[in-house]
């Protein structure tokens, strides 16, 4: 430190040495950054109808999004091209530090990144970033936020690097920004964040008392902010409402209120020569030993056979399906509707697959949001480089899966059914580890905060439909069940609260290769302005300062 100090006190000293006389030199203006030339209306055909915007606060708030549309995005770029995969590690600490300055810039008093330790599942869990903004506002919003994201594992299908940001037309849309994390969950979030910003730039302050809550762990099973949320309830005292992870417009450019959340519980399968006594024991061998030696490998495929239908949709596993609820009449009317609207060609092409199960969309919608499945998400042993050779017949192999389920089924449960299951098909070997499990739960939409983005949506001109009274049409978990003021699979803290998801802007690919955020939107679909506009708008709609909201509905599921 002290030859630093010395080094760079010479520095300064000879700063200017010649032999003659010296000025001081003019400091060389920092190069202009070139202008994104971001429209904040694209080529969208709606638009928000300022005569339901009462608040001129947040007329001012729109039109300040509008004037700094590039910088904003130009916010979410940064964010992107800082990695934070949980899965591997890679960015994680420097993220939760990104995240935190965040939190800092918009003002919060308090701002942390909170270490969770060792979880229950045994792995040690990613940092939570937890902040408060005391506004000496009448209400207080809790925000759910996950900065970690999934990794690359296809890189040569991007059409863009996937931590570059590259902002590219898309047709309908002139421009997106493909990069990880930019659906998933990174643009909503700046979008959300960009909005608090612009009106405390406005303003300077915000109409609600606001929250943060930010985990690492979204994409492994929640495990670190599960700890967190078990560890610190007393820090959610006095939180009148929590926005769940930031809603989108489907591709049609309809909104919806979301709140609860479906069940998922992730193991991994080992087989392995040293459990099964036959095969190597102590490590990969040669290939060719496969003439006279038995393979793990094979046997783990058998075992995976063994438990699903041929057409790997239907699980074999008595009891898997124990506990499942139906869905009541009113949202099985819910999904009829949309289905009435469901163009299947349409909606495979907008996931990316050639075909769903179902051939008919009722069927196909069910399944899909209110569905079970067993998933094989993973496998990998012995020679693992794409192409060229190598002979392996490998020691152990490991397959790592998922399953999604409903109310009133347990995750645990279903874990002890495949266990019961494998003993009987004669793979008492096999080894089990469970990674985490997020417990499903329910929300009612009859409540302030879901209002509060209804009425967004009738001031954004996006069709929406009704909400049940409680939801159980689901698909996609997060960790709504360490939040809700309604039905869980289980009860971890004290913390109760309603829970809303709900917003403008739209994005795909999430988990896949060319996940985009729409910055300038087309159609029915709004750009990244839009969005930070709507998510605005739902913040003052909750304050009670945009207007009176609409009436509770009277409803009988």
């Amino acid at each position: 430190m002290r030859s630093w100090i010395a080094a760079l006190a010479l520095s300064v000293i000879c700063t200017g040495c010649s032999r003659g006389p010296s000025t001081p030199a003019a400091a060389a203006p920092a190069p202009a950054q070139p202008k994104l030339g971001i429209r904040p209306a694209g080529e969208t055909e709606i638009q928000p109808d300022l005569s339901k915007i009462q608040s001129e606060d947040l007329k001012k708030v729109f039109a300040y999004i509008d004037e700094h549309i590039d910088d904003h995005v130009v916010n979410l770029q940064k964010w992107i091209r800082q990695p934070s995969i949980s899965n591997s590690g890679e960015g994680i600490p420097e993220s939760a530090e990104m995240v935190k300055g965040f939190f800092e810039q918009l003002g919060c008093q308090e701002s942390r990144v909170y270490d969770v330790g060792i979880t229950e599942w045994g792995a040690p869990g990613n940092p939570v970033v937890y902040a408060r903004c005391d506004e000496g506002a009448p209400k207080t919003v809790a925000i759910y936020w996950q900065y970690d994201t999934m990794p690359i594992t296809q890189p040569d299908v991007w059409k863009a690097p996937p931590f570059e940001a590259r902002i590219v037309e898309q047709p309908p849309y002139k421009k997106v920004l493909i990069g990880r994390g930019a659906t998933n969950s990174k643009g909503p979030e700046m979008a959300q964040l960009n909005a608090l910003m612009s009106i405390k730039a406005v303003t300077g302050k915000l109409p609600v008392n606001v929250v943060f809550v930010a985990e690492g762990d979204e994409e492994r099973m929640d495990v670190g902010v599960r700890k967190f949320v078990k560890d610190h309830p007393d820090l959610f005292k006095n939180v009148d409402a929590l926005i769940g992870e930031s809603g989108q417009q489907s591709p049609s450019g309809s909104g919806s209120v979301g709140g609860g959340s479906e069940g998922c519980v992730y193991i991994e399968l080992t087989t392995s020569g040293r459990s099964w006594g036959r095969g190597p024991v102590q490590s990969d061998i040669h290939g060719s030993n496969k003439r006279s030696v038995d393979s793990p490998a094979w046997r783990h495929i058998q075992m995976l056979a063994s438990l699903v239908s041929k057409d790997g949709n239907t699980p074999l596993i008595r009891g898997f399906l124990d506990g499942a609820e139906p869905l009541s009449m009113r949202e099985t009317d819910q999904l009829k509707t949309a289905a009435a609207k469901t163009d299947m060609k349409i909606a495979a092409e907008n996931l990316g697959v050639a075909r769903f199960i179902a051939d008919d969309p009722f069927t196909m919608l069910k399944m899909g949001r209110y569905g079970t499945s067993f998933n094989m998400d993973g496998i990998w042993g012995g020679n693992m480089y794409a192409g060229g050779a190598g002979a392996i017949l490998p020691n152990k192999i490991t397959s790592k899966h998922n399953m999604r389920y409903i109310p009133r089924m347990n995750g645990l449960e279903m874990v002890k059914r495949i266990r019961e299951q494998l003993d009987r098909n004669g793979y008492q070997d096999v080894e089990m580890k469970i990674i985490g499990d997020v417990p499903w739960s329910k929300m009612s939409y009859d409540t302030d905060i879901a209002r509060a983005m209804t009425q967004m949506y009738d001031q954004f001109n996006i069709p929406h439909g009704e909400p049940a009274q409680y939801a159980t049409i689901l698909g996609g978990y997060w960790p709504s069940y360490l939040f809700s003021n309604q039905e869980v699979g289980q009860r971890v803290a004290p913390v109760s609260m309603p829970i809303g998801m709900g917003g403008a802007g739209h994005g795909g690919g999430a988990h896949a290769a060319n996940e985009f955020y729409v910055i300038e939107g087309a159609g029915k679909v709004y750009g990244m302005a839009g969005a930070e506009k709507a998510q605005a708008a739902i913040f003052y709609n909750f304050a009670g300062t945009n207007g009176p909201p609409p009436a509770p509905r009277k409803t009988n599921d």
